[in-house]
């Protein structure tokens, strides 16, 4: 039978089940009551939260995790700084990072959305404003979207993956996940 599990990932939870690269245990998945035979389609890097969709299915993991396929995967993104309009534009264009060019993201603008209160809370600056934006990007390369944002000269302070294709965040708080085809509550 084939699951694929919506998780909400916390900060600090490594996309895997166990942890090797550590003299200290890390949170990893295997803490969370996540179906035996289901394994991460892509990554979330320990500094970042949200959507990670895990499935037993191998061409699943392939069509979600390959940037062949081009599935869209969108980001709400905290900034340091105050980005305007015309500083989005590299984003939008496609950029040229160490490790190559970019594909154009759909970039804009956000009012700060509702999300659950992140532990450890977000460093706040008094002197320096913060700005969320929503990203979309359709390849998947290591803290891409990380470092797309400081080569514009606006460092990531919280970056959450809300979406990924069709799927989304809706309805799963820090830690929660429902198996696909569940309403969320």
């Amino acid at each position: 039978m084939m699951a694929t599990i919506l998780f909400n990932k916390p900060f600090g939870v490594l996309c895997q089940f166990t942890d090797t690269g550590s003299p200290t245990q890390r949170p990893t998945l295997s803490g969370f009551g996540l179906p035996s035979g289901v394994y991460p389609a892509g990554r979330l890097d320990r500094d970042s939260e949200g959507l990670l969709v895990l499935t037993d299915d191998g061409r699943e993991q392939a069509r979600i995790a390959d940037p062949r396929h081009k599935m869209a995967k969108t980001y709400l993104v905290q900034v340091e700084g105050a980005p305007d309009e015309d500083t989005l534009a590299p984003l939008r264009s496609g950029m040229t990072l160490k490790d190559g060019p970019t594909r154009p993201a759909k970039a804009r603008l956000i009012a700060p959305p509702t999300l659950w209160a992140r532990d450890p809370p977000v460093r706040f600056r008094k002197s320096v404003p913060d700005t969320w934006l929503e990203i979309t990007i359709r390849e998947g390369r290591n803290r891409q979207v990380r470092r797309m944002c400081a080569a514009i000269g606006f460092p990531c302070l919280r970056l959450v993956r809300w979406r990924i294709g069709d799927w989304s965040l809706e309805g799963l708080g820090p830690g929660d996940w429902r198996k696909v085809g569940e309403n969320p509550p």
